[in-house]
């Protein structure tokens, strides 16, 4: 298990992957009810290798501490954990638009149905999480060598593989690197370690990887559409893996870099409670574009995927702050003991001041 200073890079890669998750979406979002381009998308242009891959690679880092627990106690953490926020959230949003009048209630319920099988739209990262734990705890009961598990989830990666099941095709997609963060974890701390003692080298290591990531991402081939980024170079098979792996391993270390600088301990708090952001920002995302655009008082692109993109990362941390002001709706963030399997959760302990704060049991399962 990671240290405090090393859970402190962690948070802050965190946080700036759900920045550019939140940023892709916005930046979408805009450019197919505008039809026009802003910044962002040429942004979330450069990341489109690592922009995921990193999200699920920081997710695998701490499972090798638990994967050998009871299958009870390990599903209820890894599997219901994100499955009971999955459900809850699948639902708020269902609602919204069925109040709204966007969907029709017979059209609702059976999107409810669908979705226990397909992941819900920006919501299917918290479903693959309880897939990916699940399928790496299998593995690892049928001891399943990772010599063997490794080269297979790489071919499915570069196969593109796309079927009628989204989950089938994210799981293809992107089981690869939340697999490598289990196994090469202890790597990964001793790489980021290596770089955090070597500042001025991780330095320019971050802008040579900087230019490589972005020669080969906008190199020919390459087109931007107001939703969808066609890589150049970098969508070629194999090379797309490598730059999902050098990206995430480039953010985490510019994270540690990050971390300790008092100007950024807002970056540390956004991953800290990445989770809650991922959970409730699509809802006053939408609601602002839509506001925005009907009411016409926003003519620039850029401007309105700036507004947009500002409310949906501020609107969930306005929410979190009124929720533990007032103690209502503490079940939008924090899973109740009823969503529990039976005899899964372990005695209460004694709270003593250096354990983790209440955050960290939001945005990751209690181990």
């Amino acid at each position: 298990m990671a240290d405090g200073k090393r859970l402190t890079w962690i948070d802050a890669a965190k946080g700036i992957s759900i920045i550019l998750v939140v940023m892709m979406y916005a930046g979408n979002s805009v450019g197919q009810e505008t039809g026009e381009i802003s910044y962002l998308r040429y942004i979330i242009g450069f990341a489109t290798p690592f922009r995921m891959p990193e999200f699920f690679l920081i997710s695998g880092l701490f499972l090798s501490a638990v994967i050998a627990r009871p299958w009870g106690r390990f599903s209820d953490r890894r599997a219901v954990h994100y499955l009971y926020f999955y459900a809850l959230w699948m639902l708020i949003h269902i609602a919204t638009k069925t109040v709204l009048g966007s969907q029709p209630p017979m059209a609702a319920l059976n999107t409810v149905i669908v979705s226990i099988v397909q992941p819900y739209g920006v919501l299917w990262f918290i479903y693959m999480l309880a897939v990916f734990s699940m399928a790496a705890k299998v593995l690892f009961e049928f001891r399943i060598p990772h010599l063997i598990v490794i080269p297979l989830a790489i071919g499915l990666q570069m196969l593109t593989i796309k079927t009628g099941s989204y989950a089938l095709n994210q799981f293809a997609e992107y089981f690869i690197y939340f697999y490598l963060g289990y196994v090469a974890a202890p790597l990964i701390f001793k790489f980021v370690a290596w770089f955090e003692q070597r500042k001025k080298l991780a330095m320019v290591s971050l802008v040579a990887w900087a230019i490589v990531n972005g020669a080969l991402v906008f190199s020919p081939g390459f087109e931007l559409g107001t939703y969808e980024t066609q890589m150049g170079l970098g969508a070629l098979p194999g090379v797309h893996f490598v730059l999902a792996i050098a990206g995430g391993l480039a953010i985490l270390v510019a994270a540690s870099l990050l971390a300790p600088l008092a100007s950024m301990q807002w970056l540390n708090w956004v991953g800290a409670h990445s989770i809650v952001i991922y959970l409730s920002f699509a809802l006053p995302m939408s609601i602002a574009r839509e506001g925005l655009i009907k009411l016409g008082i926003v003519g620039n692109v850029h401007v309105l995927s700036s507004i947009v993109f500002g409310v949906a990362m501020i609107s969930p941390v306005i929410l979190y702050f009124l929720i533990k002001k007032t103690g209502w709706g503490k079940f939008l963030f924090t899973r109740p003991a009823w969503a529990s399997l039976p005899g899964a959760r372990a005695p209460k302990q004694t709270q003593k001041p250096e354990q983790k704060p209440e955050h960290v049991n939001i945005a990751t399962p209690a181990e």
